[in-house]
């Protein structure tokens, strides 16, 4: 099987707030342009819109002298659970206890201590953004998906790994260094399912995490994910899963996978499509 080409891959999205001049050199050095979409953003209003409008792998909130604005921002990451919020303060014995509330009250996924993470944060803040756990979580999807031969696992892993973003079967057969015709016939051979489905399965799967986030409804999803509309978010949910979109946010992985399962909906009958 040829080797997957990786440079494909989307950079990770990373928002701050709040940050200082030498936390944002800090920051643009962990996320060049060509390795990561690093965005600055001044206000709570601001963040908002960039979480209810982007994929946002996660935000870095500079807690430095924090002010009630600080805080307000810090307080959306329970409204956003599924983005991991993160903490970025000097090692100075005066920001500590900043640190600690807004790991306990606001449950942050950690803590960035300037001056000492300034050399691993990117390798620290990496495994906990949204893409990276979301692919993670679904490697083992496989198997009930009937993806045994390694192309069709290659091609799982490059789908899971742009985090619900669209994809298009051309770009996957490149990395593949494959037609996508050809690509599309080995991906569905021995009653496996088509590319197409598979693809946009990985957006609901990716749609059902987002709609678990109360400062997220169902055409702020849709717009995330690149669907047209909400309306073509759930024609999507009734096309593969047999559901409505409504139901996304109590549906685990597992129970997506189950009904993408049934009754064959995860082969159309006119094949792969372009997407």
């Amino acid at each position: 099987m040829p080797e997957a080409n990786l440079g494909v891959l989307p950079p990770p999205a990373v928002v701050a707030f709040g940050t200082r001049d030498r936390a944002r050199a800090m920051l643009r050095k962990a996320f060049p342009r060509r390795r990561g979409r690093l965005a600055l953003v001044r206000t709570r209003d601001d963040l908002v819109a960039a979480l209810r409008t982007d994929l946002v792998d996660a935000v870095v909130v500079d807690l430095a002298q924090p002010s009630d604005a600080h805080w307000a921002v810090a307080a959306l990451a329970r409204d956003f659970p599924s983005i991991p919020f993160l903490a970025l303060v000097p090692l100075r014995p005066a920001d500590l206890p900043h640190a600690a509330r807004a790991c306990s009250e606001f449950e942050f996924a950690d803590v960035l201590a300037e001056g000492v993470d300034d050399a691993m944060c990117r390798e620290i803040v990496l495994p906990l953004t949204f893409t990276v756990r979301f692919a993670a979580a679904l490697q083992d999807a496989v198997a009930p998906l009937g993806l045994h031969g390694p192309l069709q696992q290659a091609v799982w892993r490059l789908i899971i790994a742009h985090g619900g973003r669209t994809v298009r079967t051309d770009a996957l057969a490149g990395s593949v260094k494959l037609t996508r015709e050809h690509l599309s016939r080995r991906f569905s051979a021995g009653g496996g399912p088509n590319l197409k489905r598979v693809i946009d399965l990985a957006r609901l799967l990716a749609a059902s995490e987002l709609a678990k986030n109360p400062g997220l409804d169902l055409p702020d999803v849709a717009r995330i994910l690149g669907f047209a509309s909400a309306t073509h978010l759930s024609g999507s949910c009734q096309r593969l899963i047999g559901v409505k979109s409504t139901s996304l946010a109590r549906l685990r992985p597992a129970d997506l996978l189950d009904r993408f399962l049934r009754q064959g909906r995860g082969r159309s009958r006119s094949g792969a499509a372009k997407t």
